[in-house]
């Protein structure tokens, strides 16, 4: 009796495995996809490098940016003089290209072709009558252009690229 049951189930177990291994084809199939393509496409990934050049005369610092890279670009630019002479700080340029924003920078209002260069802007430094050294720091960061629906270019600031073409969101993460 004990022999019948035992058969009985083996049988059961076999038949349940032989009905599973029938049915693993279909749900593979389900599951899997199968496409083809031909042809080819060119796929060219551009970067932008932004290059401050910067030149020292009469306690003025003339700063123009260039645009090394092959797509164009927005920059924006500021300076940084330690707590002492910050203040003393003064930003001047001739086209009225640059404008001051809220966050301390000066932006340039055009977009900087691949291969051309900002408009000078000059930064004053007050040296306050001090015999101390002190350096002026200008940092400057760039975007890529972009476009709206009706074609106008924009800068998206919260996306901002460093000289080895990586963009950046707000949050810091890389893209």
């Amino acid at each position: 009796m004990i022999r019948r049951k035992t058969k009985h189930l083996c049988l059961a177990a076999a038949a349940l495995t032989l009905t599973m291994g029938v049915s693993v084809g279909s749900a593979m199939a389900y599951f899997t996809t199968y496409a083809s393509a031909s042809g080819g496409a060119s796929l060219s990934l551009s970067n932008t490098v932004t290059i401050p050049e910067e030149q020292v005369i009469d306690w003025t610092k003339h700063v123009t940016i260039r645009n090394t890279g092959d797509v164009d670009c927005f920059v924006r630019v500021r300076a940084f003089a330690g707590e002492t002479y910050q203040d003393g700080l003064t930003y001047a340029d001739d086209e009225g290209k640059w404008t001051p924003g809220e966050d301390g920078c000066y932006y340039y209002s055009d977009v900087v072709p691949a291969g051309g260069e900002t408009q000078e802007l000059r930064i004053g430094i007050d040296h306050m009558d001090r015999e101390e050294s002190f350096n002026v720091i200008v940092v400057q960061e760039s975007t890529p252009v972009l476009y709206d629906e009706q074609g106008n270019p924009y800068a998206d600031w919260n996306r901002v690229m460093d000289s080895g073409g990586t963009v950046y969101t707000e949050e810091g993460e890389r893209e």
